[in-house]
């Protein structure tokens, strides 16, 4: 069964160039891992609107999962919960299981500071989800996270703060998706070819790839140093860790003969 999975980055910043979407890549990234598929990555602004068509038209295309990332906080444009119940055609409800999570947190650090804190309208907003909806504990910040199904698609929405995204999605997310994927495993390796130009180096992948099917090889020409690199990235996904291994690796050994015919030097490097 082939789990595909998109990913929604909602905030201006990511709009105007203030800071890069690192939380689509670390997911995209932990998803492939965990080997499942990544099919689309889509950055939009705090807007209802563009929440909501983003949400239903990922839905169109029916993934396994749909990842929504930034906009749970208490501010006026954190919008993401009721641009997902707006999608849905839910109504937002204060949800009794978050709302005590977001309350013991503000507990915890009215203990830790002696500071009287209210639960506030704003506060409680962090509290009130998409009708049906399942709130994910947040271990490192305020924010729950939210999970809801809409037909064969699960939608989870997770903080933007990235340790908070990461956490939930490391306790959460991650034996539901590996469950999802159904027991597939990824391998994957990288090497660096210098001396050969990239054009030169196509050739060469298209014969290794005929030769291995199911095996992947991106190339990624650098900036020469003064020769020509290249580095690729071979990986695999099968329902065994050592056929994906095997075959990885019988890719990186028939790549790096080719690639020394031609007089370059390759170097086996770290993946990431």
């Amino acid at each position: 069964m082939t789990c595909i999975v998109e990913i929604i980055g909602v905030g201006n910043e990511l709009l105007i160039g203030k800071i890069a979407n690192t939380n689509a890549q670390w997911l995209a990234r932990m998803v492939t891992n965990l080997g499942g598929e990544v099919r689309r990555v889509v950055d939009i602004g705090d807007s209802l609107d563009e929440i909501s068509g983003a949400v239903r038209e990922a839905l169109a295309r029916e993934p396994t999962w749909l990842l929504v990332t930034g906009g749970l906080g208490p501010t006026f444009d954190d919008m993401t919960l009721e641009g997902i119940a707006r999608a849905l055609g839910l109504p937002l409800k204060v949800d009794e299981e978050a709302r005590r999570m977001v309350k013991e947190k503000y507990e915890r650090y009215q203990e830790r500071t002696g500071e009287k804190i209210e639960l506030t309208p704003a506060r409680l907003k962090m509290a009130t989800l998409p009708e049906g909806g399942t709130a994910l504990r947040n271990p490192v910040g305020t924010a729950p996270g939210l999970m809801i199904r809409s037909g064969p698609t699960r939608i989870v929405a997770l903080p933007g703060v990235p340790v908070e995204m990461q956490a939930i999605f490391q306790d959460v997310l991650a034996p539901l998706i590996s469950k999802t994927v159904g027991g597939r495993y990824l391998y994957s390796k990288c090497l660096r070819s210098t001396g050969v130009m990239e054009s030169a180096l196509a050739p060469l992948i298209d014969i290794v790839m005929h030769d291995n099917p199911g095996v992947y090889i991106k190339s990624h020409p650098k900036e020469p140093e003064p020769l020509p690199v290249v580095e690729f990235h071979i990986s695999m996904s099968s329902q065994s860790l050592d056929m994906s291994r095997k075959k990885v690796e019988d890719v990186a050994a028939q790549l790096t003969k080719l690639v020394l015919e031609k007089n370059g030097v390759v170097e086996e490097i770290e993946d990431g």
